[in-house]
This record gives structure tokens, sequence and C-alpha cells, in this order.
């Protein structure tokens, strides 16, 4: 017999191979969901969970890319228009591009800030005095991208919340793009024009049968100030816009080759001459001027402008200066809302909505820095041919 009972051999239960019970995976799930929800980045902690500190896989880097290429295709179609065949960005026409007949005398403008083509309207009204007798409206970028009116900034006709809204109460309604400028008769309930260009000439006309001093659609400039506008507009007021909404590498390549072709001339030329057309300042000059202010400032990072900034180019940062320090029109220059106008509305250029700090060229000080160009001589006489423009 046993003096001492045998002790029993412990009992050792070992897990089975395999995957573990589903209760401790739906707990192990459930505190890793847990600890995704309660952080304050979610996607960088689901990220985490994913694929680590690595980047993420090849496949979903290459399925959002095109994902998000066909998102900002889609945008881009609806926001600048392209040649389906070159991806060149073409402008829509104005709907109402011409003053037609003899307007009323209660006239309204319509703006917006950031809009080179608005602020046109903007500096030809101040220089011609006619604030008092052109009352303006200020619409302003909405988050849709649409001309929107705040309490800050109202229809100060109608009080509508949107630019859409006024062109709608003309008899005919209203279907397409409501852009700016815009030139309202008040009386007749109807659009007079929203085609920069034609508005700017029809308010030179309106200071003139008030017996205004200053003229900047003399006759006898007008065949040369067509002639610089010929070149103007395609390659630099509207080259910026071919730069920034090309959509083809094609399309981007030769209209940033245009742009600065023409600004390479139109600096020779403005060595020699204070003004495009001599010493006097005509409506080519509000035209150029409108695009040279926001060069740097937003063109040449946010539409790829680079090959040169406007400071690179003495004779041509000197006349904007020239142009801004003339009276009155610093006051039609907003930076912030230009600069918010494209940095903050433009999405499928600027996604993440982030706005650079100005270029130290565009602030007051550098602006107002003394230009010199009152010593040019007169170039009145200067062949435009001289100039490359025909």
């Amino acid at each position: 017999m046993w003096a001492t009972p045998p002790q029993p051999f412990p009992l050792q239960l070992r897990r089975p191979p395999g995957p573990p019970p589903r209760l401790f995976l739906t707990r192990h799930r459930s505190s890793r969901l847990n600890r995704i929800a309660a952080s304050q980045d979610p996607l960088a902690a689901l990220s985490n969970l994913l694929w680590g500190r690595a980047l993420p896989p090849a496949q979903l880097v290459l399925a959002v890319r095109h994902g998000w290429t066909a998102a900002w295709q889609l945008l881009m179609r609806q926001l600048a228009p392209s040649d389906p065949e070159t991806g060149a960005f073409t402008r829509t026409p104005s709907r109402f591009p011409a003053v037609v007949g003899t307007p009323s005398s209660r006239l309204h403008l319509y703006v917006g800030l950031p809009c080179p083509w608005a602020h046109r309207a903007l500096v030809v009204r101040a220089l011609l005095g006619l604030e008092a007798r052109l009352p303006v409206s200020v619409a302003v970028p909405g988050d849709d991208g649409a001309w929107s009116f705040t309490p800050d900034s109202p229809d100060g006709l109608y009080g509508k919340r949107k630019l859409r809204e006024v062109y709608a109460v003309r008899s005919g309604g209203f279907e397409g793009r409501a852009s700016v400028p815009m030139l309202w008769d008040a009386e007749r309930r109807e659009v007079v024009c929203n085609e920069s260009i034609e508005i700017i000439k029809f308010l030179c006309g309106l200071a003139n049968a008030d017996g205004g001093g200053l003229d900047l659609w003399p006759p006898e400039l007008r065949q040369d100030i067509d002639r610089w506008y010929g070149v103007i507009y395609p390659s630099v007021n509207n080259g910026v816009y071919r730069c920034g909404f090309a959509q083809s590498q094609e399309a981007y390549d030769a209209a940033a080759s245009e742009l600065f072709g023409a600004l390479d001339r139109l600096e020779a030329h403005l060595a020699g001459a204070r003004y495009l057309c001599g010493d006097r300042l005509t409506l080519a000059d509000v035209c150029l001027f409108t695009t040279l202010i926001r060069f740097d400032l937003v063109y040449n990072t946010l539409f790829r402008c680079t090959r040169r900034k406007l400071a690179e180019y003495p004779s041509l940062h000197a006349y904007t200066r020239d142009i801004y320090q003339m009276p009155k029109v610093a006051e039609t220059c907003d930076m912030e809302a230009i600069m918010a106008g494209y940095f903050k509305t433009l999405f499928p250029l600027n996604p993440g909505g982030i706005q650079p700090l100005p270029p130290a060229s565009c602030d007051s000080e550098s602006l107002l820095r003394p230009h010199g160009r009152e010593a040019l001589s007169s170039a009145a006489g200067t062949p435009l041919q001289a100039a490359g423009v025909s």
C-alpha cells in the first residue's frame, strides 16, 4: 500500500490550434472600432489600422486618382468649358453682348470684386466720376460658386439673394450664367448689357454726355485702342484663364507661350511709352490693368502663369503702379476679396481652399512706390507695328 496517496496530475487546458473563438474576435474588433470612433481624426486612425505607417496600397491610390480625375473633369466642364479635342478653355459668350437702343436714366451696375471684367467697370466709373449717377451693388461668390448677396453686401435694388434672381426679373426671364459686370435698366427692368468692354464704352459716352473732362475712348484713338485690345484680350486677359483652365498639357503650353510672348511685347513697348496709346490713359490701359493687378496675387500661382512674375517686368510693374496711384483707382482694388474670390471659390483648382500669403509686390507699400513714368517721352506717334501690333 502506499504510505501517502499519489497526487493527481494537474489538469492543463490547451487551446487547440486555429482561429480564436468568435467571441474573442468580436470583442477585439469592437475595441479597435471604438478606438477609431473616439479618435480626433478617424480617417487617420482607420488608415493606420489598415496599412500602418506605409503608403496606401497601390490599388487604392489608383482608384482614388481615377475617381478624382473624373470628378475634376466633370466640374471643369461646368466651370470652364473646353474644346473636347484639344482641352483648350473656351469662354462662354455673353448673353447680352451689346447695348441695344437707348436705356433709361435709371441705371444700376452689378459687379463682383474678385472679377477682372467687373473691375474694368468699377475703374471706369471711378475715373469718370459716375458714382452718383450710377449706383452699384456688389455680389460675392457663394459656396456654390454663384454670385450672391449678403447682409453686408446686399442687392441695392430688389433685395435678392442671388444675382440670377435679378436677371430673372426681366420680362423674358433668364436661363444661363448670371455673370458680372451687368448693367441693369431699373425703369424698364431689363439687362442693358453684360459684356464688359461694351459696358465701359457705354460709360464713356455717358460721361461725355455729362460734359466730363476725362475721355478714355477718344474718337481719334479708337482704332488704336481696338487694335491694342485685339492683343490684350485673347493673349493676356483671357490668356491667364486659358492657362488656369487648360485641360491638357498641349492646351496649357500653347496658352502660356502666347501669354508671356504678349507680356514681353508689352514690356518692350511700355519701356518707351507711358501708356499703350502714348501719353493718354485709355480703355486699353484699363483692360490691361485689371489683369496685371491680379497677376502676382493670383494668376502666377493658382493659374500656373509661372514663367515670370509681374514684378520681374520693370516697365509693366511700374505701369501698373502708375495706374493704381491715380485718384480713386486704389479704392476699387480689394486685394483680400480678390484672393478669397479665387482661392476659396475655385474648388476644382484649389480643393483644400488654402489661401496663400499675398506676395510682397502686391501690398500697398509696394504699389505706392514712385513709378517714375512721368519722365517718359510721348510715344503717341510711334507706329503700332513697331510694338508688334497689327
